[in-house]
């Protein structure tokens, strides 16, 4: 009985494990930990769009995302802040496009005004195979 009592502990304490790895996995996800200011728009197997809005000197948490192509909507001022404590000030204007390497990163929005972009994150997806 003693070995059954063992068996049943470790089968709970690797399901808790488990639990625990699932959540911190999702836990980085911007539109889960931070839902006031990012908003799932469009998503199926190839990509995920996200709707990104700032007020005037908002601040998210630490989270990342997929990597993918930005779209600025306004312009705008901030600060992006790095888990080892570095900070990069950015400017953009409405109507440039850039790249989302897809880091771990806290923005800031440094401006007076609201700012707003659009991220087309890109799913990790094999597409059919070229050989012949």
């Amino acid at each position: 009985m003693n070995g059954l009592n063992t068996a049943i502990k470790r089968a709970f304490h690797a399901t808790l494990l488990i639990l625990f790895i699932t959540n911190f996995a999702h836990a980085q996800d911007a539109t889960k930990v931070d839902p006031k200011h990012y908003k799932v728009e469009f998503e199926n197997d190839q990509v995920r769009v996200v709707r990104i809005s700032y007020g005037p000197h908002e601040k998210s948490v630490m989270h990342e995302h997929a990597p993918g192509v930005l779209v600025f909507l306004t312009d705008g001022k901030g600060i992006m802040t790095f888990p080892d404590g570095r900070k990069v000030d950015s400017s953009f204007e409405a109507g440039k496009v850039g790249w989302e390497s897809g880091v771990k990163h806290l923005p800031e929005n440094t401006d007076d005004y609201p700012h707003e972009l659009i991220l087309v994150e890109l799913k990790d997806k094999q597409g059919p195979s070229k050989e012949k």
